[in-house]
């Protein structure tokens, strides 16, 4: 069965995002791209919610065509329009770049899914990972950490009641100060990477 994998990135005080919503804090560099190229290539899916599907839809579907990318950044556009993508979102129609619209997190719906063929599952987002991880359905977590603290903004998770117990399943350090922290639940089978 494929795994749901939950891969973000926060500062080093927990937040995925400034208050106005800045990401420049971020030290995403050639290595820390190729890195994240090679982990999502293999994927069967990128699961988003409305906000975050369509800030990557305004910016990947034509990154490669930027003469200022980096050859990383084009080419995680390809991998990013080839990719089936699942955006959960209530008020979105439709969506374009092989993107299907799913209206809730529904856990039979999300099980199913995961049954399928094809590789892991690839979460993205705050809010949709707080609706995972309300049904356990998050099987493991990607945190790069970045070496900076922001002070304020929105944190990676949100406060809960739920102990969530995990084991580490590896860590890797980036030349860039970006450190890696690979969670499993304690039950998962050990996994390259």
């Amino acid at each position: 069965m494929r795994k749901i994998i939950l891969m973000m990135s926060v500062s080093l005080d927990g937040f995925i995002e400034g208050p106005d919503r800045q990401i420049d804090w971020h030290r995403v560099d050639d290595e820390l791209h190729l890195h994240f190229n090679e982990q999502l290539r293999t994927m069967g899916a990128f699961l988003s919610g409305r906000v975050t599907h369509e800030l990557m839809a305004d910016f990947w579907p034509t990154a490669d065509s930027d003469p200022s990318s980096t050859g990383p950044m084009a080419e995680f556009a390809g991998i990013w329009r080839d990719m089936p993508k699942i955006v959960f979102s209530r008020t979105l129609e439709r969506a374009d770049w092989n993107t299907t619209v799913m209206r809730d997190v529904v856990v039979d719906e999300i099980m199913a899914l995961k049954a399928r063929p094809g590789g892991d599952l690839a979460l993205g987002g705050a809010d949709l990972a707080a609706a995972f991880l309300r049904h356990d359905l998050i099987d493991e977590y990607r945190i790069y950490v970045h070496p900076v603290l922001i002070g304020r903004g929105k944190p990676l998770f949100p406060a809960s009641d739920a102990t969530i117990a995990l084991r580490l399943a590896g860590t890797r350090t980036f030349g860039n100060g970006v450190v890696l922290l690979r969670y499993e639940r304690p039950e998962a089978s050990p996994s390259p990477g």
